[in-house]
């Protein structure tokens, strides 16, 4: 298991932190610059294209596993040698696995390579939302309905669960380049949360075998690599941000983690499979307030604005870093409660979902309060701007 994560992890990291030194050197010749706005935190133009440093550090460790494994030998002494050197018994026994897996794997790094790309088209020219919606759905509808890719629903409507798992997919994209709107922010929080997807994995076992998951697990892990080594570039103050590219990227891979996964069945109870929804309920809960707001105020949910949750974080009186890490921790929170669903009952289950829904509610009725308090002072600055009335201290 150390070798695992030890070998997907580390590979991933080192590729992508050296590619975005070259990334940031280039990304102003590349049209890939994110310059100070109306809705912006930031105070100078920064580079994006940290994305390409994301997707090259899960593609190339990928790519090296994939040499590696044809490179694989069987020679007299009847042990499994890479370049005449032996691998451990309990790597050999999945060489086989990894050779049914690899072409599958391959298919979703060659979808995950369109969501890339077209978030970096995005970051040079600003797409169009009908246009990058479309290809979007498009491509996830091509994953579940002629991939077979969905989510375990225990549902007898194929439809249906067809169409929330194209939801799904689509939804996380967006929801986790939603969340890129502070130096570290999604990043991080992408990587918490395939951190914890992939302990669940190693600690859930698949039905049909008892033993960890360790393919999902290692699919997971590879993300968590790559987002280290971006996340040396994009601590703050950043010096290059992620960009839909990124977002796009790792709101894909986690989806399709997800839906590889093997949360419940056999002894694993039926419950389990809430644990995607324990582990990303911050991006999910900052994507729905975010739209709720807009649609309240009477804005469209597409146009970008600083009412984010780390916004309101800030609003709170915290500073930038300060609502990060609160947004770690709270990701952090409601992540733990995943890892013991399949160990419950199902009255247990309730407990962690119902501690998961306190957790977002409480977050929530504090930004409340605070979002009142500060309309309410604005509203009495205005009037008595109005009134001329000069108040000293």
């Amino acid at each position: 298991m150390i070798e695992l994560i030890a070998g997907a992890t580390i590979p991933a990291a080192l590729v992508s932190w050296l590619a975005l030194f070259v990334v940031r050197r280039k990304a102003g010749t590349w049209g890939l610059v994110d310059r100070p706005g109306h809705r912006k935190v930031h105070e100078h133009p920064t580079p994006l294209g940290g994305g390409l440093g994301i997707w090259l550090g899960v593609v190339a460790t990928i790519a090296a596993g994939q040499v590696a494994l044809w490179l694989v030998d069987v020679p007299a002494t009847g042990r499994h040698t890479v370049l005449g050197i032996e691998l451990p018994e309990r790597a050999a026994t999945h060489l086989g696995g990894l050779k049914q897996q690899a072409s599958r794997l391959w298919g979703l790094v060659a979808a995950g390579t369109v969501m890339m790309a077209l978030g970096l088209a995005d970051d040079r020219r600003a797409l169009d939302w009908r246009l990058r919606l479309s290809v979007q759905f498009g491509l996830a509808a091509l994953l579940v309905f002629g991939g077979g890719w969905r989510l375990t629903m225990f549902l007898d409507a194929p439809l249906l669960t067809g169409l929330l798992s194209v939801f799904w997919i689509v939804g996380l994209i967006n929801s986790f380049n939603m969340l890129d709107n502070m130096d570290g922010l999604s990043g991080g929080v992408a990587a918490i949360s395939s951190a914890m997807l992939a302990a669940v994995m190693l600690l859930t076992p698949e039905p049909a075998t008892n033993h960890p998951q360790l393919f999902v697990a290692g699919f997971l892990l590879l993300l968590v690599g790559s987002l280290a080594g971006f996340l040396f570039h994009n601590r703050p103050p950043a010096r290059i941000f992620m960009g839909d590219a990124g977002a796009y990227f790792i709101g894909f891979w986690i989806a399709m983690g997800t839906m590889m996964a093997t949360f419940s069945g056999g002894a694993l109870p039926r419950h389990a499979i809430l644990a995607p929804l324990c582990v990303l309920a911050v991006p999910l809960y900052d994507t729905a307030t975010v739209v709720l707001i807009r649609l309240r105020s009477g804005l469209s949910p597409f146009v970008g604005d600083k009412n984010h949750f780390s916004h309101r974080l800030v609003e709170l009186g915290l500073s930038k870093t300060q609502a990060v890490l609160t947004i770690y921790l709270t990701t952090a929170t409601t992540g733990l409660g995943a890892l013991l669903l399949h160990q419950v009952d199902f009255g247990g289950a309730i407990v962690i979902v119902l501690l998961v829904a306190c957790v977002l509610v409480l977050i929530g009725v504090l930004e409340t309060s605070a979002r009142r308090k500060l309309r309410r002072e604005q509203a009495e600055a205005a009037r008595r701007s109005k009134t001329g009335v000069v108040t000293t201290s």
